[in-house]
């Protein structure tokens, strides 16, 4: 037996260019389905720019090496 439900459900799409993007957009509104759009980013700003910081300077060689027998001392 159908049962009718008017429990909205969430879809988180991945997409990888904007061509993409907007087939995703258009076949939403073409099915009159309302949408929105996040650009959220997964990391901190800040954050980004230390490990980029840090990458940096491992290529320009200013970084130290330490043996594994060594980490604990």
């Amino acid at each position: 037996m159908y049962q009718n439900s008017s429990a909205m459900e969430t879809f988180i799409v991945h997409t990888e260019n904007k061509a993409q993007a907007n087939a995703i957009k258009a076949v939403l509104k073409a099915s009159n389905i309302t949408f929105e759009k996040t650009t959220e980013k997964p990391y901190n700003s800040e954050f980004v720019k230390k490990i980029q910081k840090s990458d940096q300077e491992y290529k320009a060689g200013q970084f130290k090496t330490i043996k594994t027998e060594d980490l604990w001392k």
